[in-house]
């Protein structure tokens, strides 16, 4: 055989042996993407436990400060579904320069088939802190539920690492969430119907123990969302899913910097905590809610609120009811709910 017939057979060989390392190593079927600002390593460091709940919004900064402090200069890692890849890497190019930090990195999943991963899996179990950000709640649970990467998620909680997430990303962290599986669903619409069929909810995604029995909601009072929350209490307790349910909502640019102890401080707006145990007296399908005595305290920015007690103070405690599919609340309480 020529040299030069020889040298092109052995670049072949060695091509084709990389290309069966590249293969093994991300699986055909892989789409996801994958951004890395900062160092190429990973560190190790010692992080410090809590949880960033973001309402949305362009204001997000408190949050974010709390979620890099607590990643102790390690790797924060970012979760996305079917977002453009510019603006991943654009945020994290800037939230290394807001955070002392090693690396922020920025996952972008695009099917279920991506969360059989081990790669992703791995990079998972490495990172010191994460976000999960905002978009469609509906492709975090159509793409991560009864996966190795729900498994990753629950055991990054459990080792004390810090968690966080913003918008959608708020949605997926209480036990109970509104996984928006067909489609949104508007206050007037829940009310007069609380089994439509764009009602739909999940359990037991993540396993955040101060946020058991708990559902979370975000953009609060700017996008109306109170009816459908209260739907969603009364949903809960209709079906048998908890004796006793409770809520968080957040309005846009509020956070909930909640701490191991149970200590939620409130940032940047106001937050609602709702509770209830009382089943509904009319909860069925095409049929307006009648629901009573749902408690409310309302914290605003600067506040505090004990989640394990469920007490705040320096704010304000009023009771909501639902009466034929309309809110209403006690006669103290005046004004936006």
């Amino acid at each position: 055989m020529p040299r030069s017939a020889k040298s092109l057979f052995s670049l072949g060989i060695r091509l084709a042996l990389l290309s069966s390392v590249l293969c093994a190593t991300q699986p055909a079927f892989a789409k996801y993407k994958y951004f890395r600002s900062g160092n190429a390593a990973d560190v190790e460091t010692k992080p410090r436990p809590g949880f960033a709940l973001m309402g949305g919004g362009e204001h997000q900064e408190q949050g974010w400060k709390f979620l890099c402090e607590r990643t102790n200069g390690g790797d924060l890692l970012i979760l996305r579904a079917n977002t453009e890849d510019d603006y991943a890497k654009e945020v994290d190019e800037k939230t290394l320069k807001i955070c002392p930090l090693n690396s922020a990195a920025t996952i972008v999943f695009d099917d279920r088939d991506d969360s059989d991963d081990p790669k992703l899996v791995e990079i998972i179990s490495h990172a010191e802190s994460i976000f999960f950000a905002g978009g469609d709640q509906s492709n975090y649970v159509r793409f991560w539920q009864d996966t190795p990467i729900q498994d990753a998620l629950n055991k990054h909680i459990a080792a004390g690492k810090p968690i966080g997430g913003s918008s959608a990303g708020l949605a997926i962290l209480g036990e109970f969430s509104f996984s928006s599986m067909i489609d949104t669903i508007h206050s007037p619409d829940a009310l007069d119907d609380p089994y439509g069929n764009k009602i739909t909810l999940t359990r037991e995604f993540l396993n955040i123990p101060l946020l058991a029995t708990t559902i979370t909601d975000t953009h609060f009072v700017k996008r109306d969302r109170l009816g459908r929350l209260l739907v969603f209490l009364a949903r809960i307790l209709n079906d048998g899913w908890a004796p006793r349910v409770r809520a968080i909502a957040l309005e846009e640019n509020a956070a909930v910097l909640l701490e191991p102890d149970g200590t939620a401080n409130v940032v940047g707006g106001p937050a609602y905590f709702y509770e209830a145990s009382e089943l509904p007296e009319v909860c069925k399908h095409k049929t307006p809610l009648t629901f009573k005595n749902i408690s409310v305290h309302l914290a605003p920015a600067g506040t505090s609120f004990n989640t394990r007690k469920w007490i705040g103070e320096n704010g304000e405690n009023y009771v909501l009811n639902v009466e034929n599919g309309k809110v209403s609340a006690g006669s103290s309480r005046k004004g936006a709910y």
